[in-house]
């Protein structure tokens, strides 16, 4: 459904609603916004009922340090999120360890919701809960994990940073090895009967854990993960195949972060002689020593050099071909998450809505992936 159905059908006192679905335009009931947002499509979130944006928009620079500067500071992530709030993008992901110290980056998203006075029922909001969390001092044993105790007080920190009685959305960061999957899921049951989260999603964890999770889930009568957040991208030749089809058999939806591999399927790095990554000045470091060489083979050079004539073919960039692959999946709902840098590449990014990859094209792209990776069109 586009912006313009839903805000044709959404009315609220003769006032169109303040609907980041809806993608209103400018008015004098908030701050202004562009005159023309651009357009926006929205999905339900794998069998959930909640309809988010085809882009989700991540957090984790805001208030994070490198090399003793802000990767985005306070000023720079409003910015960005009034671009989100213009775009229509209306699904936001944050953690609780975001930002140094931490907490930083959900304190900053609550804080602009109350000061642009959008209604919070707009916002699709995401976080995280397992990493140690030292934003009242050095962590203690407790402050990490997936445990009970550790799970109770990180909600209550989290939606009082973001100044909400609820999350939309709640993540396990990672998986516990010591702390029985029992009693994570009935913890994060309880919270969802509590009103305080809707919906349960995983981060990062191998397929047989997710499996088990699910099945603990299924055989407790406890609430189930509705969303992953795995590593996925066309240049990454980790193979997610078992991780995926759990997915797309469970219906779960597929968030991806690092859906542009760490900028190198933007197509800004360059290939040196002995096989190394040349960053262009101005990029935010070395993408071997980001990644450790996860992006430097024969394949995935094969596949940005896809990418890339798909690109000159719709007159599109690198890295909105990489997005609207990632939206094609059709075996499970897949909404990328993007953590542009400034206002403009987050524009760029938006322009992958609007894009349509033929069937040759998307299995292009596929065939340089290897012979073994099928696609999920």
């Amino acid at each position: 459904m586009t912006a313009g159905e839903i805000n044709a059908t959404l009315q609220r006192d003769e006032v169109p609603i303040k609907d980041v679905d809806a993608v209103i335009a400018a008015s004098e009931l908030v701050l202004p916004l562009a005159a023309e947002p651009a357009s926006m499509e929205y999905t339900t979130l794998g069998k959930t009922g909640t309809k988010v944006s085809k882009l989700c928009f991540g957090t984790w620079r805001f208030g994070k340090e490198s090399d003793g500067t802000v990767e985005t500071d306070h000023e720079e992530a409003y910015e960005l999120l009034d671009a989100c709030w213009e775009h229509g993008i209306n699904f936001i992901d944050t953690a609780n360890v975001y930002g140094n110290p931490n907490g930083k980056s959900e304190r900053w998203i609550g804080e602009w919701l109350a000061d642009r006075d959008h209604h919070r029922e707009d916002l699709v909001l995401a976080s995280k809960v397992y990493f140690p969390f030292d934003g009242r001092g050095e962590p203690g044993p407790n402050d990490s994990g997936l445990g009970r105790k550790h799970i109770r007080a990180q909600i209550e920190g989290t939606l009082e940073r973001l100044g909400t009685d609820y999350l939309d959305l709640y993540y396990i960061h990672r998986w516990d090895e010591d702390t029985p999957i029992e009693e994570t899921m009935r913890t994060l049951t309880e919270l969802v009967r509590e009103g305080k989260v809707h919906y349960l999603g995983a981060s990062s964890m191998a397929a047989w854990k997710l499996t088990k999770a699910l099945w603990t889930s299924d055989v407790e009568g406890l609430e189930r993960f509705d969303v992953t957040q795995p590593m996925f991208n066309a240049a990454d030749t980790d193979d997610v195949s078992d991780y995926l089809e759990v997915c797309a058999d469970q219906d779960i939806a597929v968030c991806p972060y690092s859906p542009l591999a760490g900028g190198f399927l933007t197509g800004k790095y360059e290939r040196a002689d002995d096989g190394t990554v040349i960053a262009p000045d101005g990029a935010r470091g070395s993408l071997t020593d980001l990644f450790e060489d996860r992006y430097t083979s024969d394949t995935a050079w094969d596949v940005l050099e896809a990418v890339e004539g798909v690109a000159e073919e719709i007159d599109a960039t690198p890295a909105q071909v990489s997005l609207r692959w990632l939206m094609e999946q059709d075996s499970f709902t897949c909404v990328p998450i993007v953590g542009a840098r400034t206002p403009e590449q987050l524009a760029e990014n938006v322009g992958a809505v609007d894009l349509e990859l033929s069937d040759a094209q998307f299995e292009r792209i596929d065939a340089a992936r290897g012979p073994d990776d099928d696609g999920y069109r």
